[in-house]
């Protein structure tokens, strides 16, 4: 048992050692130069779930409306829904879709952004999951 024990230590060592040694000259320089390039410029969606309670689901889809309607006349914004889950009505799904991340941050700096969480606070029974993904295969 301990003959095991020894070896295996000396196993997880030694690839230890061979993982940390330095990278060819070669390799450092890709990697700088990968770095180095700007990001490309993804079209991004956003989906946020949110929870509200019981009760309150006219209340919150009256002011999701507010919501969705200036979001669409934004001027990176390319699609902006929402969504109940027939299942489980109280909670729901806002699908969003925009040109790119300058467009995500115009968004999320207008006034009636702002408001809208205000309003919705009360509302929700639980904190929003937010997820803001870029779009695959669009460059």
């Amino acid at each position: 048992m301990k003959t095991r024990i020894l070896i295996l230590v000396t196993l997880v060592l030694g690839l230890s050692f061979a993982c940390n040694q330095k990278k060819p000259a070669a390799l450092n320089k890709a990697a700088d130069t990968v770095a180095s390039q700007p990001t490309p410029e993804y079209m991004k969606m956003i989906t946020a779930k949110v929870y509200i309670k019981q009760g309150r689901e006219a209340d919150f889809i009256s002011a999701a409306k507010v919501m969705i309607e200036n979001s669409n006349k934004e001027e990176g914004c390319l699609g902006y829904m929402l969504y109940q889950d027939p299942y489980q009505g109280t909670n729901f799904i806002f699908v969003e879709r925009y040109k790119n991340q300058a467009a995500v941050d115009a968004h999320f700096a207008t006034p009636y952004f702002q408001e809208f969480g205000t309003a919705i606070a009360e509302m929700t029974s639980k904190d929003m999951e937010i997820s803001i993904l870029d779009i695959a295969g669009e460059k």
